[in-house]
């Protein structure tokens, strides 16, 4: 009889979150009593505004939202995604270009299904969010780190990328702001990037799940609103979750050419048909009723990005450069290590936020999940008492 492994290679191979993994050991802490303040998800605090949530609430009265619907999506809520996309990302577009998915997160994995063949290269600048490789990995596809760091802002170069690109190469992802650096490139940066892919006849994915939480007067701008010749050959990922507080209704969306979004449709009808229309209807009113609450909940997150940066650098060999971006701080801490702290001698990032784990009960993610280790990533998106409490708890741990 064949002995057939129980579990594929294929999903065996995958790594679990490391954001959710910290956040989940944080939380298991936290419900043994363990007063541990957790800076590992990026979620935001806040509610989700009540004209959204009344918007559900009406939704799941009427029948007509009890029955499948088209798994692209609701046309009134693609209609109102390419309008954001004009909007907000400076690129018109029809709602037949538009894919509705079950949060940022299926549109990231179908972006990259819908284009890669096995062994075709992604350049991935780095540091990168936990799940891009998972997902290029799980298309078949080869993940190309290309690193820049805190000496670059985080924001790689033509020059590093053209040095990585091979025949091989099919897909530029493109993420402005960052998950996990807050970085935001700018539009002389968008645009030497952008020609280049376009003149190497790359696709890009560009992900804007972040693109309406920047700071200091800041524009994320689109690729293809600054190169719009790109349009042809570029997927926009983006959802409601984290500019309206929506993380645990999943829904997001993808928006790209009429031949790749027909693909990435043909897969969704098969995966997970259309998403809860009672989200769809929430996501209706986020994107085209009263944007106050929005601004207030990014003008918090700016106070917060600010005491962050200033609490955290003053803490000797920890270097926290000022994100212009989503929600997180991604601090260099090669200064820390090498050294002993508790007794032991901690080399790796990794082993660093254990240390803090256990001695001040302050959950990080080190930048082992993200790329290179010496880095570690905190969220400040919580409550402003616990975002102080955690980092004095650092000082004191360090001082």
């Amino acid at each position: 009889m064949n002995e057939f492994p129980r579990i594929s290679h294929r999903i065996g191979s995958i790594a679990e979150s490391a954001t959710l993994k910290v956040d989940g050991k944080a939380k298991a802490l936290q419900a043994a009593g363990k007063p541990v303040i957790s800076y590992a998800a990026g979620e935001p605090d806040f509610p989700t505004p009540a004209h959204i949530v009344e918007a559900a609430v009406v939704a799941a009265r009427d029948p007509k939202n009890h029955r499948y619907t088209p798994a692209v999506g609701l046309p009134e809520l693609r209609e109102a995604i390419a309008h954001k996309t004009k909007t907000d990302s400076g690129t018109e577009v029809s709602a037949a270009q538009v894919v509705v998915t079950n949060g940022g997160k299926q549109a990231v994995y179908q972006a990259f299904a819908t284009l890669l063949d096995p062994e075709d290269e992604v350049l991935m600048p780095t540091p990168f969010w936990t799940t891009y490789p998972e997902a290029i990995h799980l298309a078949g596809g080869v993940p190309v780190e290309v690193f820049a760091g805190s000496d670059q802002n985080y924001l790689v170069t033509v020059d590093q990328l053209e040095a990585a690109r091979t025949p091989r190469t099919k897909v530029l992802l493109f993420v402005s702001p960052s998950n996990p650096t807050g970085s935001v490139y700018s539009r002389e940066q968008v645009e030497a990037i952008g020609k280049w892919a376009y003149e190497n006849g790359l696709w890009v994915i560009t992900d804007e799940i972040y693109q309406n939480l920047t700071y200091d007067g800041l524009k994320a701008y689109s690729i293809t609103e600054v190169v719009p010749e790109l349009a042809d050959r570029t997927i926009m990922v983006n959802g409601v979750a984290k500019s309206y507080a929506m993380t645990g209704w999943r829904l997001g969306w993808m928006v790209g050419p009429l031949d790749a979004m027909k693909a990435a449709a043909n897969l969704q009808s098969h995966l997970s048909s259309n998403v809860s229309n009672i989200s769809q209807r929430a996501a209706i009113a986020a994107l085209t009723g009263p944007q106050d609450e929005v601004l207030a909940m990014r003008e918090a997150f700016n106070r917060r990005r600010l005491v962050a940066v200033d609490e955290l650098n003053k803490i000797p060999g920890w270097l926290a450069p000022t994100p212009q971006g989503a929600f997180y701080v991604y601090s260099d801490v090669t200064g820390l290590l090498g050294k002993e702290w508790g007794g032991v001698k901690i080399n790796t990032s990794l082993e660093l936020c254990d240390y803090i784990l256990d001695a001040a009960e302050v959950a990080l993610v080190p930048g082992e999940a993200f790329g290179p280790s010496g880095y570690v990533r905190l969220s400040y998106a919580l409550g402003d008492g616990p975002l102080v409490e955690g980092i004095q708890r650092l000082q004191k741990l360090f001082s």
